[in-house]
């Protein structure tokens, strides 16, 4: 195969991946809903989950996204230095994504900045937006696709906490983030809490964390722990799904973090809804590749 076909293959199958990621939620997503819907007490919120399912029974029978906003593209890649189409990549995602819309189809979410116009095919200035990290030694790439939907952006924050408001601080800023705005962002939800000197990489770090597995734990105990804690806080603050009341108000709680300037904290928030919709596909240098995320699917 040569250049050319790995271009053409690569394109074609992120183009069937992405619009397979938003009709079909991975499977870490479906089983957290699964389990909070089996020991939710709360009459509406039972309802609620099984609506949720009903939804995504639809939307696999109707093969259409089980959300109307299907989001912004966003696509975060660990690219191995020796990628045969790594220069290519941007051009094979930004061509994958306009294929997608057409053939999903996809909600048009992509709005240029002052000049207020749908560019009518989810591409745009920097859109999608591609995250890169580059792994020496390495010919495959692994790609996270994630649809960021109005919804569970809108409470996304973060700020530069002064040394000495300490952790605490940054519970206190999760917590002022989610009874502020979480309701907004269709709970039960996924918190991404980034950890870090500034409000860039605090901010990027919390939408990373959102790539991980649900129930996966920080590398640092203390770290791991502080998750754990989170998750059993804000479970008690009772939003309950669709903000409604009920048991559970998050699937769970990620950090992720930096070494700090020791000065100052930077802590960013990110969310996904109860329909998160993201997937992991590792891509070989021979254009095979597998699926993390969605075990069985075919695309």
């Amino acid at each position: 195969m040569d250049k050319k076909q790995k271009i053409e293959t690569m394109t074609d199958v992120m183009k069937k991946f992405t619009s397979y990621v938003g009709k079909h939620l991975p499977d870490d997503v479906t089983k957290k809903l699964i389990e909070l819907r089996e020991k939710e007490t709360v009459p509406i919120a039972k309802t609620i989950y099984e609506a949720m399912f009903e939804n995504q029974e639809l939307a696999n029978k109707l093969n259409v996204p089980c959300c109307q906003d299907t989001g912004v593209i966003q696509f975060f890649v660990e690219a191995g230095a020796d990628f045969p189409v790594l220069g290519e990549l941007r051009q094979i995602f930004t061509d994958a994504v306009k294929a997608a819309t057409i053939e999903s189809p996809l909600r048009h979410n992509a709005v240029e900045t002052f000049i207020e116009k749908n560019t009518g095919n989810n591409v745009g200035t920097r859109v999608p937006w591609i995250d890169w990290e580059i792994v020496p030694n390495s010919s495959s790439a692994t790609i996270h696709v994630y649809m960021a939907g109005g919804g569970c952006t809108l409470p996304g924050a973060a700020k530069v906490l002064m040394p000495g408001e300490g952790y605490e601080g940054v519970v206190k800023f999760v917590f002022d983030v989610m009874t502020s705005y979480g309701v907004n962002a269709c709970p039960p939800l996924l918190i991404g809490v980034g950890i870090s000197t500034a409000v860039e990489t605090a901010a990027l770090l919390s939408k990373k964390a959102l790539m991980r597995p649900i129930g996966s734990r920080h590398a640092n105990p203390q770290a791991a722990e502080m998750e754990l804690l989170l998750e059993k806080g804000l479970n008690e603050l009772g939003v309950g799904p669709q903000g409604l009341t009920g048991s559970s108000s998050v699937m769970g709680v990620h950090i992720e973090s930096s070494a700090r300037h020791p000065s100052t904290i930077g802590v960013g928030m990110s969310t996904g809804c109860w329909a998160h919709r993201r997937g992991t596909i590792r891509i070989n240098e021979d254009m095979t590749y597998e699926i993390l995320t969605h075990k069985g699917a075919k695309i």
